[in-house]
């Protein structure tokens, strides 16, 4: 599956939990799919390198959300669980 693909899926499931796509969300899936960022604040870090303007609130919040919606597994530290991903696509 290809980073495009697995972002689409994503964003597909996120819109499926009325969660509206931001351009600071597609900034945070990318660097989540792109990076193995082992906390909210690498997360962070990474972002804030691109969008000054993304708050450590907004890092949460989607991390929060992405983990409700079964698509990040916390024990895997903040990495997209693909094995999830194929099995529910």
């Amino acid at each position: 599956m290809s980073l495009e693909s697995k972002k689409g899926y994503i964003i597909e499931e996120l819109r499926k939990n009325g969660c509206r796509i931001t351009n600071q969300r597609q900034l945070l899936i990318d660097i989540i799919l792109q990076d193995e960022c082992s906390s909210c604040k690498e997360i962070y870090y990474q972002a804030s390198k691109v969008d000054s303007s993304i708050g450590m609130a907004t890092v949460y919040r989607l991390v929060k959300t992405l983990e409700e919606a079964g698509l990040i597994q916390r024990k895997n530290m903040y990495r997209i669980d693909y094995e999830a991903l194929a099995a529910g696509a």
